[in-house]
Formats: C-alpha cells, sequence, structure tokens
C-alpha cells in the first residue's frame, strides 16, 4: 500500500515515514475496499454473479482506483451478457494503470475478433429491437428476436428474463421455466429471476391438480353404468357406439365408389379441356415473346448508335479541357487560395480544395505542373497541414475506438499524410486494416511502422503483430 500524497511504501505505524501524512482513515478506507473485493470474487467463485456485482460496485465505492475488483467487475458483466458494461469497466482500468494490466488483454480478445464484434453489435440491435416490439405490442416478433439473441448470446441473462416474461404473458408457463431456470444456472440468486419463478411455480402447481382430475374423469366417461334388478351392469361405451361406426364406415364406402366413377369418367374430358386451354396459352406466350425480342434487338441498335454520339462528345469535351486535366487543377488551386484567405480558421474547405487537386493529379496522362502552381500549392499545404492532421487525427481515432475500422481507415491515411511525424496514426491505421482482415494492407503498414519509428513501444507491437500474421 502506497501514501496518496508522496506515493511511498507504507508501514505498520498509521502516518507516512516519509512525508508525515495522516494515513489511518486512508487505510481503513483501503481495508473496506479489498473486504468488498474478497467477497465479490466469493460470490461470482459460485456463480452469485448478482451479488458479486453488489460487492464489486461497493468495492469501487470506496476505492475508485482497485483495479483488481473493476476488471473482476467487468468479468462478470462479461459472464451475464452485458459486454458493453464489460468493456467500460476494462476501459477504465486501462486508463488506470497502462502498463501490465490483463484488462488490455480482455480488450483486445474482443476488438481483435472482427466475427465476435459483429456478433455483439447484432445482439444488442436484435435485443432493442425486441424492446420495441414489446412497446409496440407486436409479441411474437419480440420472441422471435430474443430467441435470435440468445442463439447469438446464450449468456444474456436480460434476454432470458424478457422472454420468460413474454411467455408468461401468453400463460406458456413451461417454457417460461425453462427460460427461468437457464438464468439461474448462469446466475444463482438474481432477484429478478427468483420472483418470476416463483410465479410460474405457483401456476404450474394448480394445474397439476386439474390434469389429475381430467384424467380420472375421462377414464370414468369410457365406462357405462345401469342397473338391472338387483345387480349392475358394467359396459364399455364403444359397445354402444358400434352402431355408429358402422354408419360411418357404409358411408365412407358410398363416398369412395363417387370418387371412382368421377376419376374413370368425368376426369378424362376435364383433363383434355385444360390441356386445350394451356396449349392456347403457351402460343400467345410464344407471339408475345417474338414481339419483345424483336423490339429489343431495336432498342440495341439505337442503344448502340447512342453510345457513339456519346464517345463522340466526350472526345470533343476532353479536346477542350486537356488530356492532363491543368485547368480543373489552377481553378481548385485558385479557390483554395480565395478560401485560404477569405477566411484563415476555416482550413477544411481549403483542403477540400486541395484534395480535388491530389485526385485529379492522381489521374492518368497527369502532366507536371508550373513552377508557380507547384510554389502556391506547397506554401497553402505548408500553412494549413498541420490544422488538417489534428482533425483527421481526432475523427480517425474517434471511429478507431468505437470499432468503426471503414470510417477509421480514411482518416488515419490523411492525418499521416498531413503530418508524417504521427507515428501513433500509422500505427492505427494497420490495427484498423489488421482488424478487417486485410493482412496484407496492415503487414506493409507495420514495416511502415518499424522502419520509420525504431526503438518506440509501436516498432515493438508492430513487430510481434507482424510475427502473428506471418504465421511465426
Amino acid at each position: 500500500m502506497n501514501c496518496y500524497q508522496c506515493g511511498c511504501t507504507l508501514s505498520e505505524h498509521d502516518f507516512c515515514t516519509n512525508c508525515g501524512a495522516d494515513v489511518a482513515l486512508y487505510k481503513r478506507i483501503i481495508y473496506i475496499s479489498n473486504r468488498f473485493y474478497n467477497d465479490g470474487l466469493e460470490r461470482a467463485g459460485v456463480r452469485d454473479l448478482t451479488g458479486a456485482i453488489t460487492s464489486l460496485r461497493q468495492s469501487l465505492k470506496f476505492d475508485k482506483n482497485n483495479v483488481e475488483a473493476r476488471n473482476l467487475l467487468g468479468l462478470v458483466y462479461f459472464e451475464t451478457g452485458e459486454v458493453v458494461a464489460a468493456l467500460s469497466e476494462w476501459v477504465i482500468s486501462k486508463n488506470l494503470r497502462p502498463k501490465k494490466n490483463i484488462a488490455d488483454d480482455y480488450i483486445n480478445m474482443i476488438q481483435t475478433n472482427q466475427n465476435r464484434l459483429d456478433t455483439i453489435n447484432q445482439t444488442i440491435k436484435k435485443y432493442n429491437q425486441a424492446l420495441t416490439y414489446c412497446n409496440q405490442d407486436s409479441l411474437d416478433l419480440a420472441v422471435i428476436q430474443l430467441k435470435k439473441v440468445l442463439s447469438l448470446n446464450p449468456k444474456f441473462i436480460r434476454a432470458h428474463q424478457l422472454l420468460a416474461l413474454l411467455y408468461i404473458n401468453s400463460e406458456e408457463w413451461e417454457r417460461a421455466k425453462r427460460e427461468l431456470t437457464k438464468c439461474l444456472e448462469i446466475d444463482t440468486n438474481n432477484t429478478a429471476t427468483l420472483r418470476y419463478l416463483k410465479e410460474v411455480d405457483e401456476m404450474l402447481l394448480p394445474e397439476e391438480g386439474v390434469k389429475n382430475s381430467s384424467r380420472k374423469q375421462k377414464k370414468s366417461d369410457e365406462i357405462i353404468k345401469y342397473q338391472s334388478g338387483n345387480e349392475t351392469i358394467i359396459q364399455p361405451a364403444n359397445v354402444k357406439e358400434s352402431r355408429g361406426v358402422t354408419s360411418l364406415l357404409n358411408l365412407g364406402i358410398g363416398v369412395a365408389i363417387g370418387v371412382a366413377i368421377a376419376f374413370f369418367l368425368i376426369l378424362p374430358a376435364r383433363i383434355q379441356t385444360a390441356k386445350a386451354g394451356i396449349d392456347e396459352e403457351l402460343r400467345k406466350v410464344s407471339e408475345q415473346s417474338d414481339a419483345k425480342s424483336a423490339t429489343i434487338d431495336e432498342l440495341q441498335q439505337q442503344l448502340n448508335e447512342l453510345q457513339s454520339q456519346n464517345d463522340a462528345l466526350q472526345q470533343d469535351v476532353t479536346a477542350y479541357m486537356g488530356t492532363d486535366g491543368d485547368l480543373q487543377s489552377v481553378e481548385s488551386l485558385m479557390k483554395a487560395a480565395d478560401a485560404y484567405l477569405t477566411d484563415q480558421t476555416n482550413v477544411t474547405v481549403v483542403a477540400d480544395y486541395l484534395e480535388e487537386i491530389e485526385t485529379e493529379q492522381a489521374g492518368e496522362g497527369a502532366e507536371e505542373n508550373s513552377e508557380a502552381f507547384e510554389n502556391l500549392y506547397n506554401t497553402l499545404l505548408a500553412l494549413i497541414g498541420p490544422q488538417i492532421a489534428e482533425s483527421y487525427d481526432e475523427d480517425g481515432h474517434a471511429a478507431f475506438w468505437a470499432g468503426n475500422y471503414a470510417d477509421a481507415i480514411p482518416n488515419l491515411e490523411k492525418a499521416y499524410q498531413y503530418d508524417p511525424t504521427n507515428g501513433q496514426a500509422l500505427f492505427d491505421l494497420a490495427n484498423s486494416y489488421y482488424r478487417m482482415g486485410e493482412e496484407q494492407r496492415a503487414a506493409e503498414i507495420y514495416r511502415q511502422v518499424i522502419e520509420l519509428f525504431p526503438n518506440t513501444e509501436k516498432a515493438d507491437k508492430s513487430e510481434n503483430t507482424l510475427a502473428q500474421i506471418n504465421g511465426e
């Protein structure tokens, strides 16, 4: 235990031997936090996850820097299917202790597996959709969505509980009990689950009595009793019904004879008539098909003529503009300079014009520009480059940490393009390609990080990831 004021290791005394601060109350607070942590650990060991969450939250109330309690709370959340809450705790833990923290492994375990991320996103979306269906009173659709959620994440307790409530609402008590039993297998002391299960058990117990009485009634209905003199005659009910069975049998034989007559006398004529109608319809369809084929040929000829005219017009436009696109490039550069001179704080507009120039110069047939053009372009780029790089860096890292790697990649590329000293942007760009499954592209960028930023933590991590890609 370290002193809260100077960071020196504390002794058995109630004061810090280094700075003299009074640490008696501080020691007691840390002791209570650790007691709650140990209690939460014991409860988690016997799958009392609700009690573990309560104890671990109390531990963090006394000491928010208790990294072990925060990591364990994230694991408990993850076990109950609350992946977002678990990630929140692990991210906080990583910020409190950036190095030698197992939370880093938990986060990478989820973020580096694209399939797991997609499954988590689908689970959250489908669960929210089920809640929407419940609010709209579309309970059947809500049940379907919840079954999909549980197929993706079988440990999601809230989905099990909501599905059980829907079964209770439709009086499907056995299904509700199965869902609640699954909840108890995950969390043995969940208060909501126990309350729902008590209601279900109360509804199932009377039903057993009703079933037993109905069976007895059914058996008594199958026996006919009557008195003859001093004797009681017991006769099965099916004897009384034998005459009705004979009548039904005769009726069935009559129906079979009628069907046979219809099959051999009436059906052949109907089949012949239907066949003639089908032949007529086939002839009409064939004529229509021939007419449509002729129309298609005519339209294809018109299309070819229009395409030829379009090619000729395109050649005229190209001849007017010039094959190297200089006219459009100069116009974009003039607009960029005018925008910067008008408002030097609005670098976004200037950056858009400069990117248009880069796109045009990257096209086929582009030639070198004049010296005045290059000087003006480089001057504008040097003036607004750092600000543009900072903007792209913020947008790129925001998308990266949100798991939106498709949006993070273009922003991080621009951030490094405008600021080649930004090694973190280049490293996270490689991570984004890696997590999207484009390992070849990621490997190229990892090699750039190793070459351009040697002897750094980013270079070490790049070497490790590169080894994994190469299967070493």
